[in-house]
């Protein structure tokens, strides 16, 4: 997965600019498309753990969570900061924004400790919530460019096209989720979230109501995708995406090991979120300030390929590894005779949550700015 990200960027950020594609048809076929096959990857190599090497279940499920962590989990929530933290820009424009994301260590290691379950639950919702936003973002993205760049009209960016789009894509987990839920077998790793989940929604109607919402959007959709091709108006790189994002979303929360399916979202996520991340540093540099703004990552940045700006990205998460270390040897102190697996489980979810979480909030923000690749396709 590193090694692909390596060409991420090319020498030249060049577009098809008569066409829909975000940057060009390879590009957007490659990291923002079919990177959706990735999504098995990491069950795959859970289960070859399992049954070929004879690994214990959990063994196992950690090797993959440290795996996608370290190849492209960590440098992907990382990678945030080279917009945020590190450029001065951002820090001007959101002042409040990054003073007040201190906050949000001091909650997740609070709650690691009092209650992992409740702080696991949280996290789940939330990153359920920050893959599907990055997903609408992606197909706003697509419309910006079919609306204001190319100045194409028709239902495939109304108003009304926006709204069964946004909804296919925000529902499509929650009916297998809801499903688990409703049945009290709702787990991530060694945690049962479903004790934490008020028993109201542990019932049947949880599932339907989830369910039908789904439905409706979804047949809402097939419609509306039909309409436009018979009327020649189809945006085809964001209706495969949004296809494709659903296909392979719907039946993820329906796997056993919830911890590891999610990591395939994880990795397909992440490899997306890098790709995007690092195309719009490389415009800001061609055609910003970047050198000014944020020289640190200018001189990250400056290679024709993004090796540099993944390697800044990655050499960050020495925070996390030092922050597991640390919590790892305080929960022995605090909780003596503590399970192996809540402790490890305590130390790897506040060392990545805590820099995960500020990833999310700082996205909230990202993800408003439509019109970040106008200046390539000038």
């Amino acid at each position: 997965m590193s090694a692909t990200t390596a060409n991420i960027s090319v020498p030249s950020l060049d577009q098809d600019r008569p066409g829909l594609w975000l940057r060009n048809r390879r590009w957007d076929m490659i990291f923002m498309i079919l990177s959706v096959f990735v999504v098995p990857l990491p069950y795959v190599f859970y289960l070859l753990g399992i049954r070929i090497f004879n690994l214990d279940e959990d063994v196992s499920r950690n090797i993959v969570n440290g795996f996608v962590a370290i190849a492209v989990g960590g440098p992907h929530m990382m990678s945030t900061m080279l917009r945020t933290g590190l450029d001065k820009d951002f820090k001007k424009s959101y002042p409040m924004l990054i003073r007040s994301s201190i906050i949000i260590p001091v909650i997740v290691v609070s709650l690691a400790f009092l209650n992992l379950t409740l702080l696991l639950t949280i996290f789940f919702f939330w990153a359920m919530l920050h893959v599907m936003h990055q997903v609408t973002y992606i197909v706003e993205l697509y419309n910006h460019k079919e609306h204001a760049i190319l100045k194409k009209g028709g239902s495939a960016v109304s108003l009304q096209a926006r709204i069964i789009d946004y909804a296919v894509v925000l529902t499509c987990l929650f009916p297998m989720a809801a499903y688990k839920i409703s049945n009290g077998s709702f787990a991530v790793g060694t945690n049962d979230l479903t004790a934490v989940i008020p028993e109201a929604f542990q019932a049947p109607w949880f599932f339907v109501a989830a369910a039908g919402v789904f439905c409706v959007a979804f047949v809402a959709y097939i419609v509306k995708t039909i309409n436009e091709y018979r009327t020649g108006i189809i945006n085809w790189p964001k209706t495969i995406f949004i296809t494709l994002t659903v296909v392979v979303f719907f039946p993820l929360a329906a796997f056993p090991n919830l911890d590891t399916a999610f990591q395939g979202a994880n990795t397909w996520h992440s490899f997306q979120y890098l790709a995007i991340t690092f195309y719009i540093i490389k415009i800001k540099q061609q055609y910003g300030n970047l050198n000014q703004s944020a020289p640190l990552v200018a001189r990250f940045s400056n290679r024709k390929d993004s090796w540099g700006l993944f390697a800044l990205s990655a050499m960050m998460l020495v925070g996390s590894l030092v922050v597991f270390v640390i919590v790892y040897q305080i929960a022995g102190i605090i909780i003596p005779n503590i399970d192996p697996n809540r402790h490890f489980d305590t130390a790897y979810y506040t060392a990545i949550l805590s820099f995960l979480w500020i990833h999310y909030y700082h996205d909230h923000f990202l993800f408003t700015n439509f019109e970040v690749l106008d200046e390539a396709y000038k």
